[in-house]
């Protein structure tokens, strides 16, 4: 336990040991981050005792830590690239998995292509936004693009609101409350250069068995239906009309969803369907351009 007088290093050792005991992975990350976020300095680099209310403050977050509240929370912040978002109970951390996506389109020929076709100014989509990491994580590296990021959860809302303002500050982006199954008839046809997705992806037999700190987050941004690929099926439908040109459509996946992600796009129209791994080497992004439109092309030899 956690008490005042203690080291900065013993007391570092004890929310170690507390939060293994609890079976928190990561637990040294863990412990070190919340002494910094409790006492502001590097345990490794001071040997000033703890006073009372950082002994107090230390002891709360790593209770509630070892009772498996994700960091992310606790700590409010948390980096995606070379930003930060605003996080907390309500919305989805962001993770490094999601990073793979915009990393995947700074590595694309296409997007390349149409950026220079449009000058820059292209005209994004973010469905399913949750903090607003993909919209802003797009803004962040095409800082004339027009970004949209449309989130359906009235908790998650308020996160997207302020990280649009202010992550990237004076940059920012749109935030809209909207609904992906439903988003589609209210945007008008061959509006769009980009769209951007991390939608919930958990099969229904995934729900049952999440990690205590992934069940903190909220079901609506995990759970994809019975197979995990509701949302997936909504995208490669509907969402090929809102493109112009050579739009592209940006997915995270789960891991295990690249056959049959790419199947329902397939099925669909999608063209150039492509698959980027992320870090650990796992399919994380896929990557589509719109299908062709027959009547503009019949419009465009006329």
């Amino acid at each position: 336990m956690v008490s005042a007088g203690m080291t900065p290093r013993a007391a570092l050792r004890a929310v170690t040991g507390q939060l293994r005991g609890a079976g928190c992975p990561d637990a040294d990350f863990d412990a070190l981050a919340l002494f910094q976020l409790a006492v502001g300095c590097d345990p490794r680099l001071s040997e000033t005792p703890l006073d009372d209310a950082q002994a107090a403050a230390l002891a709360s977050l790593a209770g509630r830590r070892a009772a498996r509240e994700p960091l992310q929370y606790l700590c409010g912040r948390w980096p995606f690239l070379d930003f930060e978002l605003e996080v907390g109970p309500g919305v989805l951390c962001p993770r490094a998995d999601t990073e793979t996506v915009i990393e995947a389109l700074r590595g694309s020929a296409a997007l390349a292509a149409l950026t220079k076709a449009r000058g820059g100014a292209l005209q994004v989509l973010d469905l399913c936004a949750g903090t607003g990491a993909l919209g802003l994580g797009f803004k962040r590296f095409w800082p004339r693009a027009e970004v949209v990021c449309v989130e359906k959860s009235p908790a998650a809302m308020g996160y997207l609101q302020r990280n649009a303002r202010q992550a990237l500050a004076p940059l920012c982006v749109r935030a809209a409350q909207g609904d992906l199954f439903a988003w589609w008839r209210t945007q008008p046809a061959h509006s769009l250069d980009v769209i951007l997705c991390n939608p919930p992806y958990l099969t229904a037999a995934e729900m049952e068995t999440l990690q205590p700190e992934v069940a903190r987050e909220p079901a609506m941004a995990l759970a994809g239906g019975a197979d995990g690929l509701d949302f997936y099926r909504a995208l490669a439908a509907h969402y090929a009309q809102t493109l112009r040109a050579g739009g592209m459509l940006a997915l995270e996946i789960g891991w295990q969803q690249q056959a049959a992600v790419t199947a329902l796009l397939q099925a669909a129209g999608w063209q150039d369907i492509a698959a980027c791994a992320d870090a650990a080497g796992r399919p994380r992004c896929v990557l589509a351009c719109a299908p062709a439109d027959p009547k503009k092309e019949v419009e465009s030899n006329n």
